[in-house]
C-alpha cells in the first residue's frame, strides 16, 4: 500500500494544464502548498523555479521522496497516494487502470500538443510563416481530437464509465481550452456535458476559486 505524503508543494499557473493536479489535489483532499507563478513574468524560467524543475514548465509537485513534473504522472501520484479517495480503478484492474493510462497520455501527447501550436510555434519551427500556418490548423486538429473523445473515449456520464477518475479533471481542464481554440464546444454534446457536470463539482469550484 501506498503511504500518503505528510505534505506536498504545488507549483502551478494560471490557465495552464496544471488546474487537472490542482483538481485532483482538492478531490483527494491532500495537504500541499500552492505555490502561483506568473507566467506574464516569465517565472518559469528563473533561477529559483527551474531548481525545482528544470523543463521550466508547470505543473510540478514536490512530494517528500523529491519533484514529479507531467501531468499524467501527477495524477497517478495523487491518486495512489490516496487510496480513500478512489480516484483509479482497483490496483488489481490492470485493464483499467491502462485504460485510464491510455486516456490521460492521449490527452497529454495528442489533444495538448495541438493546443500548444496555437500560441508555441516556436517550439516547432524559426519561421514566422510556418507559425500562421500552425495556428490555422488549430481549430481543425483539436475539432478532431475531440470528435474522437466524443464517439469513442468519453464513456459517459464520466470519461471512464460511471465511476469519476483522474481523467475526469484533466478531460475538464483541456476542454476549458477549446473556446480560445476557435471550438465550439456544443459541437460535442457528451463533451459539453461533462463539462457542465465537472463545474459543479466543489473541489473544481474549489481550485479555480484560488485563482480569482
Amino acid at each position: 500500500m501506498t503511504t500518503q505524503p505528510r505534505h506536498l508543494k504545488f507549483f502551478s499557473a494560471a490557465g495552464t494544464c496544471a488546474l487537472a493536479t490542482h483538481i485532483t489535489l482538492e478531490e483527494a483532499g491532500a495537504d500541499y502548498e500552492l505555490v502561483r507563478l506568473d507566467f506574464s513574468r516569465a517565472e518559469q524560467t528563473q533561477p529559483v523555479y527551474l531548481a525545482v524543475n528544470p523543463k521550466g514548465r508547470v505543473p510540478a509537485l514536490l512530494t517528500p521522496q523529491g519533484v514529479l513534473t507531467e501531468t499524467p504522472a501527477l495524477l497517478a501520484y495523487v491518486a495512489q497516494t490516496h487510496a480513500a479517495a478512489t480516484l483509479l480503478p482497483p490496483a488489481d484492474d490492470a485493464f483499467a487502470l491502462a485504460r485510464v493510462h491510455s486516456f490521460n497520455s492521449y490527452l497529454c501527447a495528442t489533444v495538448h500538443v495541438a493546443h500548444a501550436h496555437r500560441r508555441r510555434g516556436a517550439r516547432w519551427a524559426d519561421d514566422p510563416m510556418a507559425h500562421a500556418s500552425m495556428q490555422r490548423k488549430v481549430a481543425a486538429n483539436m475539432s478532431a481530437c475531440f470528435q474522437l473523445i466524443e464517439d469513442d473515449l468519453l464513456a459517459g456520464p464520466w470519461v471512464m464509465g460511471e465511476h469519476y477518475t483522474v481523467c475526469d479533471a484533466y478531460l475538464y481542464t483541456l476542454s476549458g481550452w477549446l473556446a480560445g481554440d476557435g471550438v465550439d464546444i456544443g459541437r460535442f454534446p457528451k463533451a459539453q456535458a461533462h463539462a457542465a457536470r465537472m463545474a459543479g463539482r466543489p473541489a473544481v469550484q474549489r481550485a479555480e476559486a484560488a485563482w480569482r
